[in-house]
């Protein structure tokens, strides 16, 4: 019997806002919500963006007055809105108008000598053999140089890549917790990975109760590494700008510490620990891992996502010189004028010119279905598969290629296996890639076309989020999935609002893209599909939460049902004050750096098993010999 992996937990932090609760997908359909979910995300945003605060059972302004919840749209409503989604980079980033670089320059004297005075201690070493120097008083040196000098000295250079989808405007993940000058991109870990964890309404030491500590897995990964100055970013420029290497970058610069920190400072996990990078199908690559594990038995519980900072100038410039990048020339060019909507760089499957990079961190808590019925988890879908398969030969390692036609062929041809035609053709919808690139958007539509046509699917949905959060690269399939479970909560289908049209270009025969949000029946399967570059090609095929509940119940029967819905209760009222508190603006993050050390004196070992006195179960040792018919 295949294990039904069930997401039970799904938490982060991205341009939208927080994912948890769908705050985020919330945010981006925010005209389609009834009165209540748009006050409460409204509140929920102003508390995160540091515009309001909780106090003594009161919402506060920051000038310490009392504002009612049903007022926070109308005092910080417009900056709020104005705070989220892609946006101009804020200089907490780099200021894109005046980017700090380094200006060669050749000196040539202009008489006998180029002459100039400094400490002894500032000379290179060694100093050149054609180099004068006469010793001052002081610990200072004349040096007199008689031929051409190069020297590099600040500059500051117009950005012509001026957009992100960037976190909420005042979020600062750093000061949530102790972060010891950690990489952007580890501190929104600690905050996702949280956030996923308690999302859940279940203690996390309550699951390890009822498993064996090995039965846990961690899978996370960001692609870039953490390019930040305090990891990689700061390792490979430090001497280069004058300053000194310190002993983290090179650690915390790694592209597995995301998964490395939940281990260490979260969960204390000592099950499976994976990290797998696929370029813009990170996420998935590790979903499927995890996934697999799961229905082989191996883990009963995972902690699955990714996370990357990647809005620094330098990645930037990377992707901006590849011609990835949308930039203000090529805007200007497609809107025929001379000022640019930074809100709408980022234009899937309409005319576009590149993508726009963004921020992010995601993370799913999966649970086996035989676990999450026994613990009265909250269902927010499953898993049934994730296909990754590459391009073959290539001629541009960045190019499109064949894979994302198997992927997605296989999931199609999955859920319509599991599910029938008619959920299929008439209850599915796509998460695309949607990357914003004249390519993508061809090759892209194509794939989903020709599957549609094979399938004999009309009008399907299609959404898009990096058209409102950008290209989180790691993450991106993460905020797809958030999307997702939005979309099977609330029945509302996001539109693409950044275009005013499909380009001419796209095969959207049998699709159904749309410009603005709507609401749509209860939908029962999602694909959420990846292209990433190399030929990194992923797709997931996903249930809704009343189909997973369905067929659990197949599996297990009514009475184990029913008594499954009296435990969801107890879980749903943790939950609901999670979601209180969190929206207040207290988060409580999980950091136990130096905590709950395992110690190893007192752990046992037999040739049967292997346990230490900080689990309540032990850990069973091989008994058996998998290959008897072998040996």
């Amino acid at each position: 019997m295949t294990s039904l992996p069930l997401v039970v937990g799904m938490g982060g932090i991205n341009a939208a806002g927080r994912t948890s609760f769908h705050q985020g997908f919330r945010r981006i359909v925010i005209d389609k919500l009834n009165a209540e979910a748009r006050q409460e995300t409204f509140v929920g945003l102003a508390t995160l963006m540091k515009l309001a605060r909780y106090e003594n059972g009161e919402l506060l302004d920051n000038a310490g007055n009392i504002i009612a919840p049903e007022n926070i749209e109308a005092t910080f409503g417009a900056q709020i809105l104005a705070g989220t989604l892609i946006r101009k980079v804020e200089k907490n980033h780099f200021d894109v108008d005046a980017t700090h670089w380094h200006q060669k320059m050749n000196i040539t004297p202009t008489e006998q000598n180029i002459t100039f005075e400094l400490r002894a201690r500032e000379l290179p070493q060694p100093v050149p053999s054609s180099w004068q120097v006469t010793e001052l008083e002081s610990g200072k040196v004349r040096v007199e140089i008689p031929e051409q000098l190069t020297i590099t000295h600040d500059a500051y250079r117009d950005n012509p890549i001026k957009a992100a989808g960037q976190f909420p405007t005042g979020f600062a993940p750093e000061k949530l917790y102790n972060s010891r000058y950690q990489p952007r991109g580890l501190q929104a870990t600690i905050f996702a990975a949280t956030d996923a964890i308690r999302s859940t309404g279940i203690e996390w030491d309550a699951i390890l109760d009822k498993i064996s500590p090995d039965e846990v897995g961690t899978y996370s990964a960001s692609v870039a590494g953490q390019l930040n100055d305090e990891g990689l970013g700061g390792l490979l420029k430090s001497r280069l700008s004058g300053s000194r290497v310190s002993t983290k970058q090179l650690a915390l610069g790694l592209n597995t510490m995301s998964t490395d920190f939940i281990n260490a400072y979260v969960t204390g996990n000592v099950g499976t620990t994976f990290s797998s990078s696929g370029a813009c199908a990170t996420f998935l690559y590790n979903l499927r891992s995890a996934v697999q594990d799961m229905q082989a038995g191996r883990i009963r519980v995972a902690i699955v996502g990714s996370s990357e900072a990647p809005i620094t100038p330098e990645i930037i410039e990377g992707f901006g010189n590849m011609g990835a990048l949308a930039n203000e020339e090529g805007l200007k060019k497609l809107d025929g004028s001379d000022a640019v909507d930074h809100r709408k760089t980022s234009r899937p499957f309409g005319q576009n010119c590149g993508f726009t990079i963004g921020e992010g961190a995601q993370f799913v808590v999966l649970m086996d279905d035989a676990l999450a019925l026994e613990m009265g988890a909250k269902v927010l879908a499953s898993v049934a598969d994730v296909f990754v398969n590459a391009d073959g030969y290539k001629k541009s390692i960045t190019a499109p290629g064949p894979g994302n036609y198997i992927t997605m062929a296989k999931s199609v041809a999955l859920a319509e296996q599991v599910l029938g035609k008619e959920a299929l053709q008439k209850r599915s919808f796509i998460l695309a890639h949607g990357s914003s690139t004249p390519q993508n958007r061809v090759s892209e539509s194509l794939i989903y076309h020709k599957i549609a046509e094979s399938f004999s699917i009309e009008n399907w949905a299609v959404a898009a989020p990096k058209a409102y959060v950008g290209h989180t690269i790691g993450p991106a399939s993460g905020d797809q999935m958030a999307m997702a479970l939005g979309i099977f909560s609330d029945n509302i289908m996001p539109g693409i609002t950044t275009i005013d049209e499909v380009a001419a270009d796209v095969h959207n025969q049998h699709l159904n893209i749309a410009t603005e949000h709507y609401h749509c029946e209860a939908m029962d399967i999602a694909f959420i599909n990846s292209k990433g570059f190399g030929g990194n090609n992923a797709t997931a095929t996903i249930f809704s939460p009343k189909v997973s509940l369905a067929m659990m119940e197949k599996r297990y029967g009514a009475p184990a049902m029913a008594e499954y819905q009296q435990k969801l209760v107890a879980v749903e009222q943790v939950q609901q004050a999670y979601k209180e508190q969190v929206n207040n603006g207290q988060y409580d993050l999980i950091y136990k750096f130096g905590e709950g050390l395992l110690d190893e004196e007192t752990m046992e070992i037999t040739n049967s098993s292997l346990s230490f006195t900080e689990f309540k179960n032990a850990i069973a040792l091989p008994s058996t010999n998998p290959f008897d018919d072998m040996v």
